[in-house]
């Protein structure tokens, strides 16, 4: 379905890659626009989400008009593995851990969890995805600063680096289209907690 203009503020967003078809970030509308109008759109893929219609021809008085795709590929140098490890930020720890305290096994709103580091950062732990998992707030404080072994607490899961398609998806979770959410699909990891759902 294509939007028509008072459906702008409804428009998801569109998964960009590079012209190897390797995800690179997520662009509004109007970012894509730009990308089709500066000619770097090299192939796409899915459903058109968006008409944008341009201005009359002189010669036919016929208006031009771009239909803006789910996934569009650009040009551009291709990077090798540039991001690796994605940024850690609670959204997308949350996301991964599925909402979930891995230590109670409770799911809970983004309010009710935090950041625990299975090895605490004041003894040599570092905050990096494979040392830390949603915990509640109760857990956390239980838990301290002491390692599972001290606490006796098991985790309900192991923590892991998710990949670069993997975190594009827990960064946009709940406006993603199908056909981009089979898309990273493909490259997400055997670890991931998404392909799950």
């Amino acid at each position: 379905m294509v939007a028509t203009v008072t459906d702008y503020d409804r428009i998801p967003r569109i998964l960009r890659l590079n012209i190897a078809g390797h995800p690179v970030d997520w662009v509004n509308w109007q970012e894509a626009v730009c990308l089709y109008a500066r000619e770097i759109v090299v192939w796409t893929m899915g459903d058109p989400v968006l008409r944008i219609r341009g201005g009359h021809s002189r010669i036919d008085s016929m208006q031009s008009h771009v239909d803006i795709h789910s996934i569009v590929a650009c040009q551009g140098k291709v990077m090798p593995a540039a991001r690796a490890i994605p940024p850690l930020t609670n959204e997308a720890l949350f996301r991964r851990d599925l909402n979930v305290c891995l230590y109670c096994g409770k799911t809970f709103a983004d309010g009710g969890l935090t950041r625990d580091h299975v090895v605490p950062t004041s003894r040599t732990g570092r905050d990096s995805w494979d040392n830390v998992v949603a915990a509640c707030k109760r857990c956390n404080h239980h838990k301290g600063n002491r390692i599972l072994e001290e606490s006796n607490m098991q985790l309900l899961a192991l923590p892991y680096v998710p990949n670069f398609a993997e975190y594009l998806a827990l960064t946009n979770s709940g406006r993603i289209l199908g056909d981009q959410m089979d898309f990273l699909k493909k490259s997400f990891g055997a670890n991931s907690r998404l392909l799950k759902q």
